[in-house]
């Protein structure tokens, strides 16, 4: 990595940790701002048009987030109320947007998918779990005031993602309505317990890195390069299988103890309408994950799957390795509830 994008990371960490710590929105607002600023060098590549068209969509999208979110606070400090207040509702409603846009929850998801498309898979894994902390985390202070409006978000993210993903073909676009899909279950379970929420998003991280981490080394970014690469590489097969079915939220594989937790929470709730809604449509989002996983299954492979290890492949195979430890995850599960 270049010396600039290190010095960048570090103000985009600096920026989402000045947002989540702040108490109050002007702070949080700057905070948001300086991690936008930072990130877009780290996105944009010169010697590439596609990821510096993909940088300049995320910064017009994020402005739009960041001109509705100063609009909220101008609106709410206009008003001649107390600073100790609660914000009312149409101020709530204005800051949730702002949010919900900046993190690319569905219906305000317009720009993610194509800002996925166009950049590379390191930038996409920092677009699709980092830059999702700072706004989900704001939103979490809030969200338990109005759960209607955040129950119609969790329900036409989890519709929307499941519909769009289905005719895919690049795995850049298929990874952002995955990532959509995703958020409607990380908002449920802020809806319940913040604990669940901390799991379930490092859950997903972890998976997310092992999948990312497969598609960067091979350089694979459609579904039609996936036969030539499985063809050849047995273990990459397994890891990839693996990984993807584990995504998908199947048992016994770690990403479905996240839903689970959920799932028993809100039933605990009462949220028996939104948590079968939720399901429903998780179920037509999991087809695309199932299409490459068994499709997959008919490649024969060449290679053998004894693995020859280095530090890499020691590393890559340990993270791969607990995504099989799903179930035995299930046995701490009354920690949780």
């Amino acid at each position: 990595m270049k010396l600039y994008k290190i010095l960048f990371l570090n103000t985009t960490l600096l920026g989402s940790v000045i947002a989540i710590s702040s108490c109050s929105l002007p702070i949080a607002w700057m905070g948001l701002e300086i991690n936008l600023l930072s990130i877009i060098p780290i996105f944009k590549n010169i010697q590439n048009k596609y990821p510096a068209e993909a940088t300049m969509k995320y910064f017009i999208a994020q402005t739009m987030g960041s001109s509705l979110f100063m609009f909220a606070i101008i609106f709410y400090f206009t008003k001649e109320i107390p600073f100790s207040s609660k914000p009312e509702m149409p101020e709530l409603i204005l800051i949730s947007m702002a949010l919900l846009l900046k993190m690319g929850a569905a219906p305000f998801h317009f720009w993610l998918p194509e800002v996925s498309s166009g950049l590379n898979w390191p930038s996409n894994f920092i677009l699709l779990t980092w830059q999702k902390i700072t706004p989900i985390i704001l939103l979490s202070y809030q969200i338990n005031n109005y759960t209607m409006f955040f129950s119609i978000i969790i329900i036409s993210s989890s519709m929307i993602s499941g519909l769009q993903g289905l005719n895919q073909t690049c795995l850049r676009k298929i990874m952002a309505y995955s990532s959509i899909n995703h958020m409607s279950w990380m908002i449920s379970s802020i809806l319940n317990s913040m604990t669940i929420f901390h799991y379930y998003f490092i859950t997903y991280c972890f998976i997310n890195m092992n999948i990312f981490f497969i598609f960067k080394k091979f350089n694979i970014f459609f579904l039609s390069q996936l036969s030539s690469i499985l063809s050849l590489k047995k273990k990459i097969k397994f890891m990839f299988m693996l990984n993807f079915i584990s995504l998908g939220g199947l048992p016994p594989f770690l990403g479905f103890l996240p839903k689970w937790l959920t799932i028993n929470n809100m039933i605990d709730n009462k949220h028996y309408t939104m948590t079968t809604i939720l399901i429903i449509f998780t179920l037509i989002s999991l087809y695309f994950y199932l299409r490459i996983t068994f499709s997959s299954f008919t490649i024969n492979s060449e290679e053998t799957i004894i693995i020859l290890f280095n530090k890499i492949t020691y590393f890559h195979f340990f993270t791969n390795l607990l995504s099989l430890l799903g179930m035995i995850s299930c046995s701490l599960i009354d920690t949780f509830l």
